[in-house]
């Protein structure tokens, strides 16, 4: 994955929240409002493997609307400073009146984790206690028709994190030959039948919008061999995500970087939501002899959680503690 610029990323301070001008984006776009809060997973989970110390420093790499940060922010008391990194423009909207009543204690910055320690070091937070990572798709992402992730209703085939780079998902679908695009599905997506969505899109493209995908996904897979729990056309928007916003490639990158922002004794925690992604956490705390794992499996929710909140259901979260390398 190509390196994002480092030339002076945008830096918010949540206190000035109000002052702040929401990035620059499409004109379709509109930030949410800032009562539409995603809900964080596995909270109490999260808080006890970061185990935030009053007066620390920690990192928040996919800060999104705010939940998690808001959490570590109550538990370290009335000083120290977190820093939120999102690429999301709309989320860290968010996420700024969300947080704001914690004025300086929290700066927020618009960038890709993928360059985590120029990001943090850009805002005084090396070395850091803890780093948290909450990867995936929000739900205020998934509810804005607008932003093309959700196949629940119709909207322009985008799926980009950023929508002010790189090619949308209706560019990947229109563009790759059929044998790349069922690579990318089976990849990407774990799709069986990656080689018969890839050759309906082939036939019918050019694809523009979410729907249209979506029913194309449905007449292509046998009606017998529909998932019984979730739609037959997530594994398609999942693998076209990911490909999009090469996350994967970042997450890789991220992970890298982590033992160089953290000081010893502090910890990090990912909370990921399919395997692809959990593998790359697993192997990252298991290769690198600075990180010393603290979750030999992953820790995964309740089912009274679950049941508050289904999107929940998938995660999975591991942790490691930076350690001095003799």
């Amino acid at each position: 994955m190509d390196t994002p610029s480092l030339a002076a990323p945008p830096l918010i301070h949540a206190a000035r929240a109000q002052r702040t001008q929401t990035p620059a984006g499409p004109r379709s776009l509109r930030a949410p409002p800032a009562e539409f809060l995603h809900t964080p997973v596995l909270v109490e989970e999260v808080l006890h493997f970061l185990a935030p110390r009053p007066g620390g420093v920690y990192i928040d790499a996919t800060v999104g609307t705010g939940g998690h940060a808001q959490y570590v922010l109550e538990a370290m008391g009335p000083q120290g400073l977190l820093v939120g990194i999102d690429r999301d423009p709309y989320a860290l909207e968010v996420a700024s009146r969300r947080l704001a009543p914690f004025g300086e204690r929290v700066k927020l910055l618009r960038g890709d984790f993928a360059a985590l320690c120029a990001l943090a070091q850009q805002a005084g937070a090396v070395p850091a206690d803890g780093v948290l990572m909450d990867l995936g798709v929000s739900s205020m992402q998934l509810s804005q028709p607008e932003r093309g992730f959700s196949f629940q209703e119709e909207g322009p085939l985008d799926m980009r994190m950023d929508p002010s780079q790189g090619e949308t998902a209706a560019d990947l679908v229109n563009r790759l030959p059929e044998s790349q695009l069922a690579d990318l599905l089976r990849r990407y997506g774990q799709e069986p039948f990656a080689r018969r969505i890839a050759r309906a899109i082939v036939r019918h493209r050019p694809l523009r919008t979410t729907t249209e995908l979506a029913e194309l996904v449905c007449r292509a897979v046998p009606k017998r061999a529909w998932p019984r729990r979730v739609h037959v056309a997530t594994r398609t928007f999942q693998a076209l995500r990911i490909a999009t916003n090469r996350e994967l490639e970042a997450l890789e990158q991220a992970l890298r970087q982590v033992p160089e922002v953290l000081r010893p004794g502090g910890r990090v925690v990912v909370v990921a939501f399919h395997s692809l992604e959990d593998q790359l956490v697993k192997r990252a705390f298991r290769s690198d002899p600075r990180l010393r794992p603290l979750t030999r499996k992953p820790v995964r929710p309740s089912v009274e959680e679950v049941r508050r909140n289904p999107r929940a259901r998938s995660a999975r979260l591991r942790a490691a503690e930076r350690v001095e390398v003799l």
